[in-house]
């Protein structure tokens, strides 16, 4: 099968049904992957927010959020190798902006690899700037720590109103 298009994928909760393939696609994206305990562990949490992008076949992408007060911090985000330019990180990032809002969140963080120039440049249309390093977080590699402040404020509104009306319908 082919790349979907955009308009066939379907963001939903993730559900313990898709750990097979979260774990899949996790395992194909990181060189420390997750396990699936792990993801099982977390999706039991009430502090977890987890999204997965299915093409009604597979998986195709997912991410997570986890809230502490008015604290969100974005644990995952992983898209197939061949959705990286599909705009689905995107529209993740969106899924759990508006997770953390319900959640009455007024800033985000997050850790990201300094060699993974493409997500942090999607990190930065949110709003989502370096703040510090974390040595060999990845132990391979050091983490970019990154924050936006204030996700609740009129200004935050507009920033994801542009970025929504960006995305190709």
């Amino acid at each position: 099968m082919g790349e979907p298009g955009m308009s066939m994928l379907e963001l939903r909760p993730m559900m313990v049904e898709d750990l097979d393939a979260v774990v899949e696609l996790e395992g194909a994206t990181y060189t420390t992957p997750w396990s699936e305990r792990v993801f099982r562990d977390e999706l039991q949490e009430p502090s977890r927010r987890y999204v997965v992008a299915s093409d009604g076949e597979s998986v195709v992408g997912y991410a997570g959020l986890l809230t502490v007060g008015e604290e969100g911090h974005v644990t995952t985000v992983a898209v197939s190798d061949g959705l990286r330019s599909a705009q689905l990180g995107t529209r993740l990032m969106l899924y759990l902006v508006d997770a953390a809002l319900q959640q009455e969140v007024r800033h985000l963080t997050l850790e990201v690899r300094f060699s993974n120039t493409a997500a942090q440049a999607l990190y930065r249309k949110f709003g989502l700037a370096p703040i510090g390093v974390r040595k060999n977080y990845y132990g391979d590699e050091d983490a970019l720590i990154m924050w936006a402040h204030d996700i609740d404020s009129p200004e935050y509104a507009d920033r994801i109103g542009a970025i929504r009306s960006s995305l190709e319908p």
